[in-house]
């Protein structure tokens, strides 16, 4: 009488990694402790455990231990964060921001413990390099944020004034601040509702900078006629114009007329 039983699976044939697809791996490795633990707290050992490999072979590929380890892995995430900043340019400038909010928001959620030690600094492997990927992020958001509002950063046929690149670069970091803030305060509120308030915020500071800067202003004007009336501008204008009109006794026609 024959058997019925099922013949077990054959072994899985081992593959080597290549040099890339191992650093790769031990990246991910690291990436995942570093997300929720502060750099200075994480061990090679821990690494090596995550990855599934021994301790020298972490050494083998990161001769300079925890410092080039981590380097090498805040690298590879400011590479990700930029991607988040990456939006084709279709639709309303304000909900192509909208999405790169919600990348980035989704980013800060996934990497809560690891992104507050990246921005506060203090850590024990903080140096000039880790500082230099950083800003290399704050940057390259910046860039993109510019070319959504029509402008290609500070070079090009339509580059950004000094005034704008400076009211973008604020954004940038108030976003940065209201994140930490937000991570604070147990990630309330919800994201969805942050989302919203950093788009009307950067909505604010154009308007802001427009009135005094005539290059931000031929922006805010291009943007507004890409807008429709229930995307982020047209629900913002729709709550802000009754506030702005009770202040309509402060201007100087109307102190004259009094």
């Amino acid at each position: 009488m024959t058997s019925t039983a099922a013949a077990p699976p054959p072994p899985r044939a081992y593959r080597r990694l290549s040099v890339e697809e191992r650093r790769a791996q031990l990246l991910v490795a690291a990436l995942g402790l570093f997300a929720h633990r502060a750099p200075d707290e994480v061990s090679l050992d821990e690494v090596a455990v995550a990855a599934g490999v021994s301790r020298p072979l972490v050494y083998r590929y990161f001769p300079g231990g925890r410092q080039q380890l981590y380097e090498a892995a805040l690298g590879s995430a400011a590479d990700e964060l930029k991607l988040c900043f990456t939006e084709p340019p279709v639709g309303p400038p304000t909900e192509r921001v909208a999405r790169v909010l919600d990348r980035y928001l989704r980013f800060v959620d996934e990497h809560d413990t690891g992104f507050s030690a990246l921005l506060r600094g203090g850590s024990v492997v903080e140096t000039s390099r880790t500082t230099t990927i950083v800003d290399g992020v704050r940057r390259a958001a910046a860039e993109e944020i510019l070319s959504h509002l029509g402008r290609i950063g500070s070079a090009g046929e339509r580059g950004a004034g000094p005034r704008l690149r400076m009211m973008v670069r604020s954004w940038i970091a108030a976003v940065e601040a209201a994140s930490l803030i937000w991570l604070d305060e147990g990630k309330q509120p919800p994201a969805a509702e942050l989302r919203g308030w950093m788009v009307d915020h950067l909505i604010a500071l154009l308007a802001a900078t427009a009135a005094t800067d005539e290059e931000t202003a031929a922006v805010v004007r291009d943007l507004l006629a890409l807008e429709t009336p229930d995307g982020p501008a047209g629900r913002l204008a729709e709550l802000v114009i009754p506030v702005v009109a009770e202040a309509a006794h402060l201007l100087p026609q109307a102190t004259a007329a009094d």
